[in-house]
């Protein structure tokens, strides 16, 4: 079992996207009973809201299935219970480094290789986020055995 926690300041925009983004492309492979996949915040400011409409409005522009979503902030046992966890900026990363007290075993790392994921929140432009995210997932799922 694969276990993967995405992670974003809010879990509101590009984390649940992510969230239900590799839900649907490990579901079209046939390889969703393989993993566990969850999104989480580093910050307590929309905890119990529902995915961004804008960033709903996206998902269903391109055809990912979502359900109702609860926001919800990381906790310490989460370092344990996950293999992966991607972060989508710098600023999560540091924030989980001490949430976490440390990345001992580097399970903490960014979605994209190529930099960070840009909060559409601040951007508004959630089509980017969408294809980075697309991107990145589709190199983590062609790649796996090298993370």
């Amino acid at each position: 079992m694969i276990k993967v926690l995405f992670v974003c300041y809010g879990n509101i925009c590009r984390s649940p996207m992510a969230e239900f983004m590799l839900k649907q492309k490990v579901k079209e492979r046939g390889l969703d009973d393989d993993f566990v996949i969850a999104s989480k915040a580093t910050s307590d400011e929309e905890i119990g809201h529902d995915i961004y409409p804008l960033a709903q409005e996206c998902l269903k522009k391109h055809h990912i299935s979502y359900t109702r979503h609860e926001a919800a902030r990381v906790k310490t046992k989460d370092y344990f219970d996950y293999d992966y966890i991607f972060a989508m900026d710098h600023g999560n990363i540091a924030a989980l480094k001490r949430i976490f007290a440390g990345d001992k075993e580097n399970k903490i790392r960014l979605l994209n290789l190529k930099g960070e994921i840009a909060d559409p929140w601040y951007t508004r432009d959630f089509e980017k986020t969408y294809h980075d995210i697309d991107k990145a997932l589709d190199y983590f799922l062609e790649n796996l055995q090298e993370f």
